[in-house]
């Protein structure tokens, strides 16, 4: 039946229909198989991934395969968004066995958790065959399993980055070490297609970011052209929804035109940051376009009433992957008949055979519509209109089609991202329907994943705040309300932006590296305790640590935070331009180390509209705080001035001369 609901995924729900017993991760489990002396299976999936849905239908619904699972195994089924420290660590066993990994992630373990075979998806057969395999050689070869599961545990360990021991203390990084970090990156960029070289494609939101950076702190033009190729092939591309808004999780070809079609909370509100950051950097309207699309796919499709975002739209509806958003050529120019149609019908290659699979069409254009207008010899503001209510007309038809699933759990460290972008977007356009939604939800997460003391809550679900959080929930959410406070110059949210921090620096701090792990000191039931250095899609939870500890030292004039952030970096230094695509984030924050920042203080009457007139600008090294009637922060003593407002740009703490004018600081500050 079509419908125009979306259905709503929960995960680990959903399989409560399989005649499989499964458990959650937990004492029960684990105790259950060392009692019986049964190996644990442990599958790890999540709510939008198309192959996890695949071998739930062909194997976990069916009675057969059931049979054997529940004789012979402790089944736990994970969801790997709400338990990403025990994906990481069967993920991290499946690479070392086979070189690859994805989901659905099916390991075997012995009944302690150690991992002793690790996999991905298999049909019903090879599913059957592979039980039984593991069943003989866990009965008759036992002494090999326990010696795989030791040397395989042993290999997760080592394969955590090699990190030196001691306090390094603080080390020297110069301009130049910053160019050769560029260097580094640059060498990896997709110059044409955009992104890094290759495919599939990720966003890579942090290379970008490092990027604009560079080309603000060295003028150098290729930073700028890479990234602004790299937005403008994205946002023109496949992977982004031109009916609706919002980005797909990664192109599978290497010109963005195919996506995977799961839509995530995650993505959208790193991008929606990074085209901020570029529309302040450019003022470029199509990127502010794309930012607003962005948006309004987040207002219209992931938020909760209860002002909590949800975590993804699923690649699948029941007419099958990806069928949501394509179309047929007659369809589509069905809905496209006004004057500009066939125009419109080029714009977004659209073709009677298809420019996809079964004669559908993924909508991908070549050229911005600025662009493709000239080229056509026609106005860009007629042709703009006629295509913003085309993309309105074939919004409204595809919504009467099934919709793919929400997976409605509220994950905090997602939820941080869009509220940080929220802020950035704010701050860019000076909308303040941004502010108000960033405040909204920063609300919501205070009231319903922040106890008293600092701690915070994974997820939410049901009315019901659950699973210990991570360091990257810590992290993140710190880091959004930094930003907040930026735009706001509301102290409560740096204020529980300290309390976060510290609560992390008790329960994740290693003193032996300077690094955080990703679990608390109190987790149990994990065989290793392992540490977030590297980028993948989201940024590392230890980088983001690093410039929140940066900015905090600045903003309270704590000295501890400060050297704790340096410490934090030179242990990452060194090993920066080996990947450096994939410390893009720590890469960032070597243009803070290498080049200094400011701390801008805005202090009088009228601080929130300068504020606001000042952040439109592209000011990637300013750190902003300000008050209109007292003094909160050790930098703002004595700056408050009788019947004015006075801008005061400082670096460690020494202030130039006050200015009233925005144009004057922003000489000061570049």
């Amino acid at each position: 039946m079509i419908t125009n609901k979306p259905a709503i995924l929960k995960p680990l729900q959903q399989h409560a229909d399989n005649p499989i017993d499964w458990y959650e991760w937990g004492d029960e489990a684990i105790n259950k198989a060392k009692k019986e002396n049964k190996p644990l299976l442990i599958s790890i999936g999540y709510a939008s991934c198309h192959w996890c849905h695949v071998m739930e239908k062909e194997s976990f619904m069916d009675t057969a395969v059931a049979r054997i699972m529940n004789e012979n195994f402790i089944n736990i089924n994970v969801d790997r968004e709400e338990r990403p420290d025990i994906d990481n660590i069967y993920m991290n066993a499946c690479q070392l066995l086979s070189g690859g990994g994805g989901w659905p992630l099916n390991a075997f373990a012995l009944p302690d958790g150690k991992p002793f075979f690790a996999g991905t998806y298999y049909s019903k057969s090879s599913w059957i065959n592979l039980l039984n395999q593991i069943l003989q050689a866990y009965k008759e070869k036992n002494d090999l399993v326990l010696k795989q599961a030791e040397a395989l545990t042993k290999g997760i360990v080592e394969e955590e980055i090699s990190l030196p021991k001691g306090d390094r203390g603080s080390i020297m990084f110069s301009k130049t070490d910053y160019q050769k970090l560029f260097d580094s990156v640059y060498k990896k960029i997709d110059t044409y297609n955009g992104g890094l070289k290759g495919a599939p494609k990720f966003p890579m939101p942090a290379v970008n970011e490092f990027l604009l950076q560079y080309h603000y702190l060295t003028g150098n033009k290729e930073a700028l052209d890479a990234a602004t190729n790299s937005l403008t092939r994205m946002a023109l591309g496949g992977i982004y929804d031109h009916a609706g808004g919002g980005f797909a999780r990664y192109s599978t070809d290497s010109l963005w035109r195919i996506p995977h079609f799961e839509k995530m909370l995650y993505d959208n509100g790193l991008l929606i940051s990074l085209y901020a950051h570029a529309y302040q950097l450019t003022r470029n309207d199509f990127y502010k376009n794309i930012l607003a699309e962005s948006i309004s796919f987040v207002e219209r499709d992931l938020t909760s009433p209860d002002g909590g975002f949800y975590s993804s739209l699923n690649a699948d509806t029941e007419d099958g992957e990806g069928v949501f958003y394509a179309w047929k050529f007659d369809e589509f120019r069905k809905i496209n008949n006004s004057e500009t149609g066939q125009l419109i019908t080029e714009y977004f290659n659209v073709v009677p055979e298809g420019n996809w699979e079964k004669n559908k069409n993924i909508l991908y254009a070549s050229q911005t519509p600025h662009e493709f207008s000239v080229l056509k010899n026609q106005l860009p503001g007629p042709f703009i209109s006629a295509l913003t209510k085309t993309k309105s007309n074939l919004l409204t038809e595809r919504n009467k089609r099934s919709k793919p699933a929400t997976d409605t759990k509220i994950l905090t460290a997602w939820n941080a991202m869009m509220l940080r972008g929220y802020a950035d977007a704010y701050a860019a356009t000076g909308n303040e329907t941004y502010l108000s939604k960033a405040v909204s939800n920063a609300k919501f997460l205070e009231k319903n994943m922040m106890g008293a003391n600092g701690s915070l809550k994974r997820n939410f679900k049901n009315g019901r705040a659950s699973i210990e959080a991570f360091l990257d929930d810590y992290v993140w959410t710190a880091k959004s309300f930094t930003t907040l406070y930026q735009v706001s110059f509301d102290k409560h949210w740096l204020t529980l932006a300290q309390q976060l921090t510290d609560y992390a620096l008790a329960n994740f701090y290693d003193t032996k590296s300077g690094m955080f792990y990703y679990t608390a000191s109190d987790s149990s039931n994990l065989v290793v305790r392992k540490m977030e250095i590297q980028d993948n899609a989201i940024p590392s939870s230890n980088a983001i640590m690093a410039g929140v500890l940066y900015e905090l030292g600045i903003y309270f004039g704590e000295k501890d935070y400060s050297d704790k952030s340096s410490r934090m970096f030179s242990v990452v230094a060194e090993k920066m331009n080996d990947q450096s695509p994939y410390y893009a984030q720590w890469c960032w924050l070597a243009g803070l180390f290498s080049h200094g920042s400011y701390e801008v203080v805005i202090m009088g009457k009228d601080a929130h509209k300068k504020n606001k007139d000042l952040q439109k600008n592209y000011l990637p090294t300013c750190l902003y705080m300000g008050e209109t009637d007292e003094e909160n922060l050790p930098l703002l003593e004595d700056k408050l001035p009788d019947d004015k407002t006075l801008i005061y740009v400082c670096t460690n703490k020494i202030c130039k001369l006050p200015v009233e004018e925005v144009d004057r600081a922003l000489i000061q500050i570049k």
